[in-house]
């Protein structure tokens, strides 16, 4: 009986940990050691990596291993790494990881990153991929350019210290005027929405385009649009933008469909259309270079359904103690893909100027299903709609990481059975300013303000 009573207790004081991180609201608490790791294959020079393992101290890591393998070993070496995080019996603040190889052999890092993201003492921690792809003797000397590829994520994150009240970082400069997109020019919005077979889409459909009259969008509609229907509205879309006298300044895509197993969208018809080639098709708009293109992806990636990680109770505990609070697998990851010359994004690396500016943000990670309510719509347009209209001058990369904080804390019951299910947003960013849909910073208070 004493073993029973203390197990409860336990199990208490971990759920009661958990609803205390998430209360914090926007803000990782980073308690424990931050550690790092940096992956080089063969050919990369020691210069770069002591560049790296200098910023990483400079950050605060006070662990920063350096390992070289070939790039099929990279797979063992953070396996290794995970094991001995898991070894040492108490929670990790936060690691960062730096995998550098040479340009386009980083193709498809997403095992690298499950693999670290398995480790148990992670649980709920933010975990730093740095992606960085180097030219053969490619040097990197600039330490001030290593920073400002992972200072542009939530400053704190890294810095884990704030002025009082919350609002910035520590001797970080106020952002000036040209730190931000200009968006005084026309606004356009897109929003393609296969309805037919997808009970509730017609609530995003009719939320999403409220949100956009709000925000001062001239916002097209098509609905049920088959696969071809997909590209010639794209085509038309950019095409309309290219053919007008007045400056456009910003431009947002919703694609809401069916998905494939390989991520592909699924028109009216059941054709697969490939959502990269629909983001190409509008990054050769003329008038939008240099201008922000948002495209928001609800959509399934996979069949893979989450039931999350996290602690758990006896099942006959469970609602005295509450659902426990589980965190989706795929939450707390933030991927950084850059060159050596100090390029960066939130996707793949960019092989052209024209994929600069874009922001994508899937419902789902990648081999998911995005869930969707019959009653209310889906989790991730719905909780957009309601973040962004609550702080419609917040900047929208933070009001993004809010919106994916709400949709981890969702539970879901599957149309696999009774078992609750978890979603978490994939956010990938090629945006070099803040971007602010309406003039003028409002105070945000999930980060404290």
């Amino acid at each position: 009986m004493a073993f029973l009573v203390a197990g409860t207790l336990q199990v208490a004081s971990q759920m009661a940990d958990a609803r205390q991180s998430l209360e914090r609201k926007g803000k990782y608490g980073l308690q424990g050691p931050r550690v790092a790791l940096i992956l080089s294959s063969p050919g990369v020079l020691d210069s770069t990596v002591a560049v790296l393992e200098g910023v990483f101290r400079s950050l605060g890591f006070e662990s920063c291993q350096k390992r070289e393998a070939s790039l099929q070993g990279f797979l063992g070496e953070l396996a290794g790494f995970r094991e001995q995080l898991d070894a040492l019996g108490g929670p990790v603040g936060c690691a960062l990881v730096a995998l550098v190889a040479p340009r386009g052999q980083l193709r498809q890092p997403q095992q690298l990153v499950w693999e670290l993201n398995r480790c148990r003492a992670l649980w709920g921690c933010p975990k730093v991929f740095l992606l960085l792809s180097t030219t053969p003797g490619g040097l990197l000397q600039d330490s001030q350019r290593v920073r400002g590829l992972l200072l542009p994520s939530p400053p704190e994150l890294l810095e884990g210290r704030t002025v009082p009240g919350g609002c910035g970082t520590l001797g970080a400069p106020e952002p000036s005027l040209s730190t931000h997109y200009e968006l005084s020019g026309t606004r356009a919005a897109l929003l393609l929405s296969v309805i037919r077979g997808r009970p509730g889409a017609q609530h995003d459909v009719e939320a999403l385009g409220g949100l956009c009259q709000a925000l001062n969008f001239k916002t097209t509609l098509r609905t049920d649009p088959t696969a071809q229907a997909f590209q010639e509205e794209m085509a038309q879309f950019r095409e309309g933008l290219d053919a007008r006298r007045v400056p456009v300044s910003c431009a947002l895509v919703a694609l809401m469909a069916h998905g494939g197993p390989q991520g592909q969208l699924l028109g009216a018809d059941g054709q697969e259309v490939q959502p990269e080639a629909l983001v190409q098709e509008l990054s050769r708009c003329r008038a939008l270079w240099g201008c922000p293109k948002i495209f928001l992806l609800q959509a399934c990636r996979g069949g893979q359904r989450d039931a999350g990680v996290g602690p758990t109770a006896l099942p006959w505990f469970r609602r005295w103690l509450q659902a426990s609070p589980t965190t989706p697998s795929h939450a707390d990851i933030l991927q950084i893909y850059a060159d050596a010359q100090g390029r960066s994004s939130g996707g793949p690396t960019p092989g052209s100027s024209d994929q600069a500016d874009i922001l994508m943000v899937y419902a789902a990670a990648e081999g998911c299903v995005a869930y969707r309510d019959d009653e209310k719509g889906s989790d991730f347009i719905q909780t957009l709609v309601e973040v962004l209209r609550a702080y419609p001058g917040g900047e929208l990369l933070e009001l993004l990481t809010e919106v994916n904080r709400r949709v981890c804390e969702l539970e879901v019951l599957g149309p696999d059975g009774q078992r609750r299910r978890k979603a978490c947003l994939e956010i990938r960013s090629s945006l070099r300013r803040r971007l602010c849909l309406q003039a003028g910073l409002c105070p945000l208070p999930f980060r404290g303000c």
